[in-house]
């Protein structure tokens, strides 16, 4: 015998009658259970309002005024003044090429020396690869005032090992013909260890059977590193070009500052080193403020599309 089970059926809905939904949580439910990334971000917000944005908007602020950076000396409003007594002085145009001249001059130190060690000692590996990468790094852990006492005693027109070893008198410090390439030359050597470990990581990163499968079809290793090593270490490549348009000023200050001050007669006076004296010898703080915010602006000119370079070579990469 065969029993049956009867199941009730909802009578079908009238035509154009929504149907009837799931109890919403409340809203206070909803924003309990969104908040927790949010938490997460917070403390980084919170630091980057308060150590960057901030400061940024005080500049701008200040930039409008005149300040001698005495607490007790009122701010007196000038309007655009701070801007065109800089747009109109030299000293502004000077330091600006000097500094696109340290750029030019790191970048083979930062991009180009680095690509070419990592791929002549891809070979080195075990405790030699580990002492190689030790020695390279070194220069990096030096202190920059350190290294810059060194390099004075080292560069020394009289008893220095460079004149000795070169077999001329040159004064390289003091000399407006040599004193920027002195300063290239010795923040490259602090940076380039930094820059060999990037490009490491970066060739560490890549696949192996891409080199692999380009082997068995007959490409040589020339052709292994044009088409395929290069396009995929494109990325690395870009943030240390993007590293050193924006930091190469900064890197060179604490250099120029323990051994030239900014000259022999300026020539070494770069875009930092020259808002150092507007803030710090002149007192002058609304124009060191007007200063900073036209070089911020034109720093984010090149670094937005190198950062969209390396971006979009990261997701061409990813594909």
């Amino acid at each position: 015998m065969v029993t049956g089970a009867f199941v009730e059926v909802a009578p079908p809905r009238p035509r154009g009658e929504a149907a009837p939904s799931a109890a919403r949580p409340s809203p206070a439910l909803r924003l309990v259970r969104a908040a927790p990334p949010y938490l997460y971000l917070a403390p980084g917000l919170v630091l980057l309002v308060v150590w960057t944005y901030w400061p940024l908007t005080q500049t701008f602020y200040l930039s409008f005024h005149s300040w001698n950076l005495v607490p007790t000396s009122p701010m007196t409003p000038v309007g655009t003044d701070n801007y065109e007594r800089l747009l109109t002085t030299p000293a502004l145009a000077d330091s600006v090429g000097r500094t696109f001249q340290v750029i030019l001059g790191l970048l083979p130190f930062t991009v180009v020396v680095p690509l070419v060690v990592n791929l002549l000692a891809r070979g080195v590996g075990g405790r030699m690869g580990a002492v190689y990468r030790g020695v390279v790094f070194a220069p990096m852990l030096v202190a920059p005032v350190a290294g810059a006492a060194a390099w004075m005693f080292l560069l020394d027109p009289g008893a220095g090992m460079v004149n000795a070893v070169l077999g001329t008198d040159v004064n390289w410090l003091n000399s407006t013909a040599t004193a920027q390439w002195a300063i290239i030359v010795i923040t490259g050597w602090h940076l380039v260890g930094f820059a060999v470990l990037v490009v490491a990581a970066g060739l560490a990163g890549i696949d192996s059977e891409y080199t692999a499968a380009a082997r068995v079809d007959g490409a040589s290793p020339g052709q292994i590193t044009r088409w395929i090593t290069l396009p995929l270490l494109s990325p690395t490549l870009a943030f240390l070009a993007l590293m050193t348009v924006l930091l190469s000023a900064q890197w060179t200050f604490p250099l120029i500052d323990t051994l030239t001050q900014g000259g022999p007669a300026g020539s070494t006076t770069t875009i930092h080193y020259l808002l150092w004296e507007y803030g710090f010898r002149s007192h002058d703080a609304g124009l060191t403020a007007a200063a900073g915010m036209i070089f911020f602006v034109g720093f984010m000119l090149p670094a937005i599309p190198l950062a969209r370079l390396a971006d979009r070579t990261t997701r061409e990469e990813g594909r």
